[in-house]
């Protein structure tokens, strides 16, 4: 079979990239398509504030007839180069039939992309950045994912260990069973309640703009130390906050202040997959009554992030909204929620979730590879 790159530059040939994965997935019952006018949103440039600041190339892996078999996203992003990895090349958006030709042609035409601007690295999977979806799911192919989560085949773990790409870090999500509220959280929480030092809001959806820009000024404090973070300018930050108002439970989404000021925040989504896979993509013509409909039904959440600004974290702020989300579930009835992703080697993280209850249950990897001179 002979195979071709092509380089995505028309509507149609965008149209292409964005379906593939219905081929790539017709057998995998967990797999849920995208909304493919929000896809077509997020890899627009006109719309995304992502390519003001970051040269982006889509690519198909085509055969002899011009059929997609494969697609890979190449990101040339200098905030994280300059943030987290000099001279490294970003990809993401990978999809492959299980044929190894095809994987191993979008990879060395990915290799060809980073020599050409000097990059001594490759590192991805990121859709399309550390504040996208991230990494290649090796454990866990048994369940759904939950919404900003990526599921993909088994078989891609070995295409991307056999041309080369090695682990870099992995990323793990866990499982909390809502059964009841642990006794020291509770007994911590009235401590914390005590001694009066902070105070816990829902976020108010009548000024979301302004709670926005409070949010994103601790997004970009609380996480700034850790491994793979890449700030966001208020454009990113407002940008990717709109995709989700529609879905956001203001009983879900916490800020912490102390003084009036905002220095932690937490946000849960509602497992919007669960109506999401019903809809095979398109919102019309009945897409958007069966989401309304449906929305209410869904019995499980997923905790995104949960931070506080480092001269505030001594406070217990973090313990606190743990309490108050788990406390706000249980009396919401929901079943279960999933806590991703965090890294696993992040202790500081890892030990609460485990004392609250949680379990590791799916995991995924970023991968490198370096390049010799």
């Amino acid at each position: 079979m002979s195979l071709k790159i092509t380089e995505v530059k028309s509507p149609v040939e965008l149209d292409r990239f964005i379906r593939l994965p219905w081929k790539i997935y017709k057998d995998h019952s967990f797999w849920v398509p995208p909304l493919v006018s929000e896809r077509k949103q997020f890899l627009n440039p006109k719309i995304n504030p992502f390519f003001d600041r970051a040269e982006v190339k889509l690519f198909l892996a085509e055969d002899e007839r011009g059929v997609p078999l494969g697609r890979i996203a190449l990101v040339n992003d200098p905030v994280f180069q300059e943030s987290c990895s000099k001279n490294t090349g970003i990809m993401g958006m990978f999809e492959s039939i299980d044929d190894k030709n095809v994987s191993r042609l979008l990879f060395n035409h990915a290799k060809e992309w980073c020599k050409r601007r000097e990059f001594e690295k490759l590192i991805g999977p990121l859709n399309l950045s550390t504040n996208h979806e991230c990494g290649l799911m090796v454990e866990g192919f048994d369940l759904p994912p939950m919404l900003g989560i990526p599921y993909n085949p088994d078989y891609y773990e070995k295409h991307l260990d056999e041309w080369g790409f090695i682990k870099l870090k992995d990323l793990v999500s866990f499982k909390l069973d809502l059964i009841g509220i642990p006794e020291y959280l509770q007994a911590a929480a009235r401590k914390l309640e005590d001694r009066g030092r902070f105070n816990l809001r829902p976020l108010n959806l009548a000024r979301f703009e302004e709670e926005i820009k409070i949010i994103w000024k601790i997004y970009n404090s609380a996480w700034d130390k850790n491994w793979g973070f890449v700030p966001m300018t208020f454009k990113e930050f407002a940008f990717a906050a709109g995709q989700i108002k529609e879905f956001v439970n203001p009983e879900f989404c916490l800020i912490a202040e102390v003084k009036g000021e905002g220095v932690g925040f937490s946000l849960a989504l509602p497992d919007i997959n669960q109506v999401l896979i019903e809809l095979n993509g398109n919102l019309f013509p009945f897409g958007w009554a069966k989401f309304l409909w449906k929305k209410n039904k869904i019995d499980s959440y997923r905790v995104i992030t949960l931070g506080v600004n480092k001269n505030f974290r001594r406070l217990g702020i973090d313990a606190y909204m743990y309490f108050a989300l788990i406390k706000n579930f249980i009396q919401k009835k929901i079943k279960w929620i999933e806590m991703s992703w965090m890294l696993e080697d992040n202790l500081d993280i890892i030990k609460p979730m485990f004392k609250i209850g949680g379990t590791i249950y799916k995991r995924h990897r970023i991968y490198e590879r370096t390049f010799t001179p």
